[in-house]
């Protein structure tokens, strides 16, 4: 019987090709969906783990993880720096940096932070060292620059017609190794060099600490104003990094604390109306509920298509099935029995719908490697693709579904008698 199957399916190759294509294409689309979801949610996840708590002027919790955490270019207000010298202080804090940003070079976003940060976020360096003064620099894995080399800051980007800073030129003194998230595409430099090229002093953001840095920087560039807000650094200058209340206006700062319970009483000591704070990892957890609509509705769209490719096929088998109809009740007269007759019909589109299937989980799969690294590639984000245990049940689903629908010819051939399809 085997053999027989083997031979029909090389005679009849063409129309088999078109049923392992549609139900590879169907089934691909489904699994690309489902796998490219869990890979953009593993890899926020994942980068979100490297940051334990979040301390941010009051305002959108979602806003503040997406530009401390993933790095997106929005506006933030800033919070007065007093705040900076408290979390310093504070025995339940292993070690609080300040961030700014604003500033870009090459498509790379310049971060201001301290060497606490520099060191803890990826375990060390590749290679080089941490830098030491304001005109030095520390990239992440993934900034194409090399050691020693110039990096001009831009404030905002080259898209928004930014405009460079020349107070200032940081030289590349190292390399951070790989964190899989996107600071890898970061330029990391002090941030007492970034308030001191933005002219914010201790005085002014003493008196003004909810000014917003975008707000800040697009009045430096704007030709409208007939006063700037450019500063003045000293690339020489050694790193003062002791924290007090006269600390310029942040963005954000990022707290490891000491212990769990440490955490979970600074984010409620931080939750006032002037700070807002946040675990990254809980933030992302009420976005994805956010966007769950979102995924449903892709899978139900994949699911349609799905349904359109099952309708397909079994027209296509029923036109086949009457075409076969000669060889049938040949079969039957040389003394087939039904049973043989059912069998062979039947193994023959259930081979080619779960070949179809397999070939569809590969196609998948290749679908989402490529999306996915397209995604990392311009975010950071290594975004892990791979098969979890439910998609066993999806395949189990699928070819269930399969034995089901290859039962359909398989009936039709069964119910025919031989002098019918000799008549034919």
């Amino acid at each position: 019987m085997i053999r027989f199957i083997f031979s029909d399916l090389r005679r009849l190759w063409a129309g088999s090709l078109v049923v392992v294509l549609l139900v590879a294409l169907a089934t691909a689309l489904g699994v690309s969906v489902v796998l490219q979801e869990r890979a953009l949610r593993l890899g926020s996840a994942r980068a979100a783990d490297k940051f334990d708590l979040v301390i941010g002027a009051g305002g959108s919790e979602t806003q503040l993880v997406l530009s401390s955490v993933f790095l997106q270019p929005s506006p933030l207000p800033l919070m007065p720096g007093e705040v900076l010298g408290k979390l310093a202080a504070d025995p339940r804090v292993d070690w609080a940096a300040p961030i700014g940003f604003g500033d870009s070079f090459s498509g790379y976003p310049i971060v201001g932070t301290t060497t606490m940060l520099a060191q803890n976020l990826s375990g060390g360096l590749a290679e080089g060292k941490i830098f030491a003064r304001e005109g030095e620099a520390v990239i992440g894995s993934a900034v194409k620059l090399p050691l020693g080399g110039e990096i001009k800051p831009m404030h905002g980007s080259l898209e928004e017609g930014g405009e460079t800073h020349t107070e200032l030129v940081y030289h590349i003194a190292g390399r951070l190794r790989p964190t899989g998230t996107t600071w890898d595409r970061a330029i990391l430099v002090p941030i007492q060099a970034v308030w001191h090229i933005h002219g914010m002093d201790a005085k002014e953001h003493a008196e003004n600490g909810a000014e917003d840095l975008h707000d800040h920087e697009h009045e430096e560039a704007s030709a409208d104003h007939g006063h700037g807000h450019h500063g003045k650094a000293d690339p020489d200058a050694a790193l003062d990094e002791s924290w007090t209340a006269e600390a310029p206006g942040l963005p954000a700062i990022l707290v490891k604390p000491k212990t769990i319970a440490d955490a979970y009483k600074l984010r409620q000591d931080y939750r006032s109306g002037n700070t807002v704070a946040v675990f990254p990892g809980e933030v992302l957890t009420n976005l994805y509920a956010t966007l769950g609509d979102a995924k449903q509705i892709l899978v139900a769209v994949a699911s349609g298509a799905q349904a359109l490719v099952a309708a397909s096929l079994v027209l296509v088998t029923v036109i086949h099935i009457g075409q076969r109809r000669r060889q049938i009740g040949a079969l039957r007269a040389f003394g087939a029995p039904r049973g043989a007759i059912f069998g062979i019909v039947w193994l023959e589109f259930f081979f080619l719908v779960a070949i179809g299937i397999a070939l569809g989980f590969a196609l998948g799969y290749a679908a989402a490697l490529i999306l996915s690294g397209m995604l990392s590639q311009t975010s950071g984000v290594a975004m892990p693709v791979g098969f979890a245990r439910e998609d066993a049940w999806l395949a189990a689903v699928l070819l269930a579904f399969a034995t089901i629908l290859a039962a359909l010819p398989a009936v039709l051939a069964y119910r025919q008698s031989p002098a019918q399809a000799l008549r034919a």
